[in-house]
């Protein structure tokens, strides 16, 4: 049975009240911090002044604050229920025969309607922001050279064989390896060359290796300043694949996944990062079934704070769960779409069944 219009939308700006009033907050200290952190590392750079920072810090602080969405929602939801609690407005409600299922439906449609918001716009201009304040970084801190936190693997499928390229990281300002190592195959699949270099940097059609060694088991070893080798990759490609997976916008995720695949680039990141996006709006939802179960005893009951402190944990738990099952589909242990989904599932199941043990015994 659906509520009540006129107190479904009380409700409802109750829950976006709380909600919003707490993004706000976390998203304002979001901003404080990264702010000083930066100026702190600022110093020495002579690039860099206050107006640049604040700049730089405005375009990265969507992206942070974008991660403790969940969070917000579930510590706005029982703000939101715990001031309808204390102010006795549940009390009146149930007294004139609405169930707790009832007056939670506005605080879940919100919930919804927040997490289709956040995938469809917040994401993408967040993701766009995040693209600005890397080339920003960039410019502040003159870094040419991307730091990738592990080896980078490439390999590729031209008229000449198979080659398969190692490096040390990457440049952000062109399609660059640095500290690169190749193995080229011929089509048959027999080794051919291990060729070593300084760089590497892709063109229209070639790979163009500079201060390049050639070792082979056949020949003796050659130095060139310059080598050249075949590829049917495109330097857009390259340089889309060294983009943080959640630097790419919500909408442009798909067609970067296709051209991905059709270069033979691992996409295990950028489909599981999808998928989370995905299941995002569900996983609010599931916030708020646990922001219910803590939230919902009448204050003179008393134990508000241990509710709190539940609460609190539940969420943590949750967000340690989701933690882990990203890490375990990143590492191509499970599927993106369980990985991405299954904590948004149990989470809402257990909320579920907790409101129930709750409300019906």
């Amino acid at each position: 049975m659906l509520i009540g219009r006129t107190l479904g939308f009380y409700f409802a700006r109750q829950f976006i009240k709380t909600i919003f009033i707490v993004f706000v907050t976390v998203f304002a200290l979001v901003y404080t911090i990264d702010f000083v952190e930066l100026m702190r590392r600022a110093g020495d750079a002579q690039n860099a002044t206050p107006g640049l920072i604040a700049r730089l810090t405005l375009f990265r602080t969507p992206a942070i604050a974008e991660q403790v969405m969940p969070f917000a929602v579930l510590f706005g939801s029982m703000a939101a229920l715990l001031q309808l609690s204390r102010k006795l407005e549940l009390v009146v409600a149930r007294a004139a025969g609405i169930s707790a299922w009832q007056f939670l439906q506005p605080g879940l449609l919100v919930a919804l309607l927040i997490g289709i918001g956040s995938v469809t716009a917040y994401n993408p201009v967040s993701a766009s922001l995040k693209q600005q304040a890397a080339a920003l970084e960039t410019k502040i801190f003159s870094r040419t050279t991307q730091a990738s936190g592990k080896t980078i693997w490439l390999r590729q499928k031209s008229q000449d064989g198979h080659a398969i390229f190692r490096a040390e990281g990457s440049r952000t300002d062109r399609a660059t390896l640095v500290g690169v190592t190749v193995y080229t195959f011929d089509l048959e699949g027999g080794f051919t060359h291990r060729i070593e270099a300084k760089e590497a940097t892709l063109h229209e059609g070639f790979w163009e290796l500079r201060e390049a060694r050639v070792l082979s088991a056949e020949e003796e070893p050659e130095n060139h300043e310059q080598y050249l080798i075949a590829s049917h990759l495109q330097p857009s490609q390259l340089r889309q694949s060294f983009v943080a997976p959640d630097s790419i916008p919500f909408w442009e995720l798909p067609e970067t996944i296709q051209r991905m695949e059709r270069a033979a680039i691992n996409t295990t990141a950028y489909k599981l990062h999808y998928d989370l996006l995905l299941a995002r709006p569900l996983l609010f939802i599931a916030m708020v079934f646990v922001a219910a179960s803590v939230s919902l005893r009448f204050f003179r009951f008393g134990g508000v704070a241990l509710m709190v402190l539940g609460g609190v944990a539940a969420g943590f738990m949750l967000y340690v769960a989701t933690e882990l099952m990203a890490e375990l589909g990143a590492s191509g242990i499970i599927s993106s779409v369980v990985a991405a989904w299954f904590p948004a599932v149990v989470g809402s199941l257990l909320g579920t069944l907790a409101l129930l043990h709750q409300e019906d015994g």
